[in-house]
């Protein structure tokens, strides 16, 4: 990946992929000096699968099922953890090549089907979403997130279903989107003041991440709730290494649950004490936030607006108000789902915001036509004078078409968070036996050439102003960027910002040997 000159690479950047519902994909910590070996065991971890035949008795009758192919090289008590290395969306496209779309492995104990192709992905996601909509347990959720009261890691069931809507209904909806437009704006400028103030060569990953973070928890906690927390710059950059931990954490898998004779080697490495370090830090902010919002409305009401006619409120207290207000909610959200639920926004909000809006700027810069045409764009739009508003957005396109073909190249989740039937199914043909893990390629399907031409490695923005592609809903390729309608317009203002009000230049910094590039 290549950085630009208005920043210095700092050698601390964190590229971490992590799996966000099972830890299977990969923990990204990639520091210079190797964080992207630190990824295969949790990459592993999730996507490891055991050899089996490619037919077998199923039990009714001698009938034999057709299962997916399995490489042969499968060694005792690992599988095939051997044959993923350090990238291993790389490794698995290669194998993919070899063996086809639909690939069963084995990693440890845990048998994994992994998905490369988007027709394969049509079927898991589309076709038979409801046979594949629950998730496998995942040890890590359920510790730091109150045994996965979330939603992102709720099994499929009556809550997982209502804690869906719920988010869905009342926190991503286009009207609570757009309820905080003032807080993007005004991050988005001060993020360019930040950028301004340092001059010449800075680590504009840092400040991306100051502004992720302040985006989400002020959209999370309110403005005072964001201001107590954020306030004092060694408060905020504590807060955000508390939140990294814990995005951190959820890309892992214990060495104990996949072979659980080496269950020691989580106390050996620390694994346990950062755990219960980070649940306990996390749960103590979370109960202050969720008490202080308790206490302002009982002494001054809920306050459905702020007196111009929107409703600004924090998701706090949109959670706090779906048992008042929505008779068909079918959950009670009591403390410990409200503080189960929040963290997802984060984990899908932050990380991901600063991943992508990096991948943007380093394609830019290595593609001066695309730079020129996007600078071109905002200024006819904006002026000269003026300063970039959420107005400004929609008559954008090839600003929406740079961030939609950085995420096809770069999606932040090279492997999808994996999927598990709860009853046997089928994909592309192949029996899928139930409690099966199935992960899905994203990284192999963004580049595949049957989708995307001959080119389909090539940084072409172009490519979405013809084709007419989106991020979600019509199109499975962008499918698993859930989280768009919130995370997308925080992107948009900030690289609108940042090629508004600076030219950039080039600063090379090689990270093709990192986990999802």
């Amino acid at each position: 990946m290549l950085l630009m000159y208005v920043w210095r690479a700092g050698g601390g950047d964190r590229w971490q992929i992590g799996d966000a519902d099972d830890g299977a994909v990969a923990d990204r910590e990639g520091s210079a000096d190797g964080g992207a070996l630190s990824g295969v065991s949790a990459c592993g971890s999730g996507i490891l699968a055991v050899a089996q035949p490619a037919r077998r008795d199923d039990g009714d009758g001698g009938m034999r099922r057709r299962l997916p192919p399995s490489p042969p090289w499968g060694l005792p008590l690992l599988g095939h953890l051997h044959l993923l290395g350090a990238l291993p969306h790389r490794a698995l496209r290669s194998l993919a090549a070899a063996h086809g779309p639909v690939l069963l492995l084995r990693l440890g104990r845990v048998p994994v089907v992994v998905v490369s192709s988007a027709a394969a992905a049509e079927e898991v996601m589309r076709a038979r979403d409801v046979a594949f909509a629950s998730r496998p347990r995942v040890a890590m959720a359920e510790r730091l997130l109150y045994g996965g009261r979330d939603v992102a890691f709720a099994p499929y069931g009556e809550y997982w279903r209502q804690a869906r809507r719920i988010c869905v209904v009342h926190l991503l909806s286009a009207r609570r989107v757009l309820s905080f437009r003032r807080v993007r704006e005004e991050e988005a400028a001060a993020l360019v003041a930040r950028v301004r103030a340092a001059g010449g060569a800075v680590d504009l990953v840092e400040h991306l991440t100051a502004y992720s973070n302040t985006v989400v928890s002020r959209a999370v906690f309110g403005d005072e709730s964001a201001r107590g927390l954020y306030g004092d710059v060694d408060r905020g950059r504590v807060l955000r290494k508390l939140f990294d931990d814990f995005v951190e954490l959820l890309g892992q898998e214990p060495m104990g649950e996949l072979l659980p004779w080496l269950g020691w080697v989580d106390a050996l490495n620390g694994m346990e004490v950062k755990v219960q370090r980070t649940f306990e830090a996390l749960d103590g902010i979370l109960e202050k936030v969720i008490d202080d919002h308790r206490r302002r409305r009982r002494e001054v009401g809920r306050q459905m607006d702020d007196g111009g006619g929107g409703d600004h409120r924090d998701f706090v207290d949109v959670l706090l108000d779906v048992n008042e207000t929505d008779m068909d909610a079918g959950v009670q959200l009591g403390t410990i789902e409200i503080k189960a639920i929040i963290p997802d926004m984060f984990a899908a909000g932050t990380d991901t915001t600063t991943t992508v809006i990096e991948w943007a700027m380093a394609e830019l810069i290595t593609h001066s036509d695309a730079t020129r045409n996007a600078q071109d764009e905002i200024k006819a739009v904006v002026g000269i004078t003026s300063h970039i508003t959420e107005d400004h957005l929609d008559r954008l396109p090839y600003l929406k078409a740079v961030l939609k073909e950085t995420l096809r190249l770069h999606l932040p989740l090279p492997l999808l968070v994996p999927h598990e039937p709860s009853s046997d199914t089928m994909i592309l043909g192949y029996s899928i036996p139930a409690r099966t893990r199935i992960v899905i390629n994203a990284w192999t399907i963004g580049r595949d050439q049957a989708t995307w031409g001959e080119h389909a490695e090539e940084f072409i923005p172009e490519r979405f102003l013809e084709s007419g592609l989106d991020y979600i809903g019509q199109d499975f390729v962008l499918e698993g960027v859930s989280w768009v309608g919130f995370a997308v317009q925080a992107m948009e203002m900030a690289l609108a910002s940042l090629l508004y009000n600076f030219d950039w230049e080039t600063r090379v910094v090689d990270r093709r040997s990192e986990f999802g590039t």
